[in-house]
């Protein structure tokens, strides 16, 4: 069965990203190596954060509504305890 995932980024300057792919360690490597013209110039970033859809629609979708404003602030108060190791947030 082949999976879709969401996944999020943390970026050089603190910010997140969101993405999809189908191919998640592929991807990582991608952004790592500065192939990606959205985060090559915000590296190093790290892998903090990754869901996983059997249906690629469901995937879009909950990428869709992570860059919301709702769902940002969702996202936030899901991964807080990362952030806050990550010395993101206090």
């Amino acid at each position: 069965m082949k999976y879709y995932y969401v996944y999020i980024l943390l970026l050089s300057n603190n910010q997140l990203y969101t993405g999809f792919t189908a191919d998640l360690s592929g991807r990582i490597a991608d952004h790592k190596d500065g192939r990606v013209k959205s985060t090559q110039y915000r590296r190093p970033l790290e892998l903090i954060h990754a869901e996983s859809y059997c249906l690629e629609s469901d995937a879009r979708r909950r990428e869709k509504f992570l860059k919301t404003t709702e769902g940002k602030h969702l996202l936030r108060q899901q991964i807080r305890d990362i952030l806050h190791l990550k010395g993101v947030i206090e």
